[in-house]
């Protein structure tokens, strides 16, 4: 879609993250923690929680993308990885 028509593409992708994806996350309390062009890995406490965002994101994403023509419509593919999240390095905090 970006070869055909770049401008138009992310003008899409953009309105679909507002209006669908951001605030879906936000309901089921996902944190985006590092976005790569196209793709994210978004945080959950809940496996619950994934997979119920997943599923909302998903009919969203339908019932937005409904009055595109289909080669048009974004789709999206959504993985889920139940392991342990494991952060490298220290972290600090500032103490009063």
């Amino acid at each position: 879609m970006i070869d055909a028509d770049e401008a138009a593409t992310l003008s899409s992708f953009k309105a679909l993250r507002a209006d669908i994806v951001d605030p879906i996350l936000a309901e089921y309390k996902g944190r985006i923690v590092k976005l790569m062009g196209d793709g994210s890995l978004v945080e959950f406490n809940s496996v619950v929680d994934a997979v119920a965002c997943a599923v909302a994101m998903q009919k969203g994403v339908a019932v937005h993308q409904a009055g595109s023509a289909p080669d048009r419509r974004i789709v999206l593919r959504i993985g889920i990885n139940l392991g342990d999240v494991v952060v490298e390095g220290t972290i600090s905090s500032a103490t009063a």
